[in-house]
């Protein structure tokens, strides 16, 4: 699943004033949407293992790769083929 963040995304303010990022629960929340579109709506969730690598840029695409199945899934976020965050999420 792709996705870019838009520039007036309410989170970029204040995420680094003059020099927005984009925070990685907004990255975090592509990743469950992209296990929602597939696998339909998830229960409780953890998070046992995330790990933010480079930063993403308003205005840039992104893309959310998944691995298994449910109960449990490994995820990447990657920038043309470069690994922003990658992490597992648990039903």
């Amino acid at each position: 699943m792709q996705f870019v963040v838009p520039f007036d995304h309410p989170s970029l303010p204040g995420h680094f004033p003059g020099h927005p990022v984009v925070p990685g629960v907004v990255l975090l929340d592509h990743v469950l949407a992209a296990i929602e579109t597939t696998y339909g709506p998830l229960g409780a969730l953890r998070l046992p293992q995330v790990k933010f690598v480079q930063p993403l840029l308003p205005g840039e695409r992104a893309q959310v790769e998944l691995e298994g199945e449910a109960p449990r899934w490994r995820f990447r976020v990657l920038r043309d083929g470069v690994l922003l965050a990658s992490g597992e999420v648990a039903a």
